[in-house]
């Protein structure tokens, strides 16, 4: 699905961002494509200022690299920065998990428990986009029940590296195994253990710095 349409004139400058962060994580533009201010500008039915700003955003987040007066484009896959994006994506949710399991309510746990069953139907059904939505999501949960700020900007600013890295490499037995975690996850923060949702969270995220040591599918087509 093309996630690069026109978008309201409100908030220009961040629907811009979050258009083309979008679609630079789900591949729809590719790792070392050359990225031109004036034609995601049209596609976005918007004026060049707004996306100069999104993608000055992106350069500085990882997404995209601009050599001046030569080019502009997405960053190619390189596993050691997947690597490195990971570690410290792992490191955030860790802190988020020890502060956040004895903050959270039963609204909390009943919007993991929601989350983690809008993902295991997304893994059923192949449908990586929204099971990377609903893990997110999840996620978030521990995220915003700590109220730092600083451990919210950071979770933002790297997870999209290792997004586009993990739709590339996402499957069942993945995604299951992903879904018998979260319920672990979630049956520590029910039980108030919080050295258990630590290990636990742990254990997820580090599967994902594992994923820059396999190989990068290509597309032959």
């Amino acid at each position: 699905m093309d996630t690069l349409g026109p978008v309201k004139r409100t908030l220009l400058r961040e629907s811009a961002y979050l258009a083309i962060r979008d679609a630079i994580v789900r591949g729809e533009i590719a790792p070392g494509a050359a990225v031109r201010d004036a034609d995601l500008a049209a596609r976005l039915g918007l004026s060049r200022a707004p996306v100069r700003d999104a993608l000055s955003r992106l350069a500085g987040e990882g997404l995209v690299e601009t050599k001046p007066q030569s080019y502009t484009r997405v960053t190619p896959l390189v596993p050691r920065d997947v690597r490195d994006a990971a570690a410290v994506v792992r490191a955030m949710h860790e802190l988020a998990a020890r502060t956040a399991v004895p903050l959270l309510t039963a609204d909390d746990i009943a919007a993991m428990r929601a989350a983690n069953h809008r993902f295991d139907t997304a893994v059923r059904d192949g449908d990586v986009d929204a099971a990377m939505r609903a893990d997110d999501e999840l996620h978030d949960v521990l995220v915003r029940a700590t109220a730092n700020r600083a451990v919210a900007a950071t979770v933002e600013r790297y997870t999209p590296l290792i997004r586009r890295l993990e739709r590339l490499k996402f499957g069942p037995s993945e995604g299951r195994l992903s879904v018998t975690l979260h319920d672990e996850l979630i049956d520590a923060c029910v039980a108030g253990d919080i050295e258990t949702a630590v290990r636990v969270t742990a254990r997820i995220w580090r599967s994902l710095e594992d994923l820059a040591d396999a190989p990068i599918p290509t597309d032959d087509r």
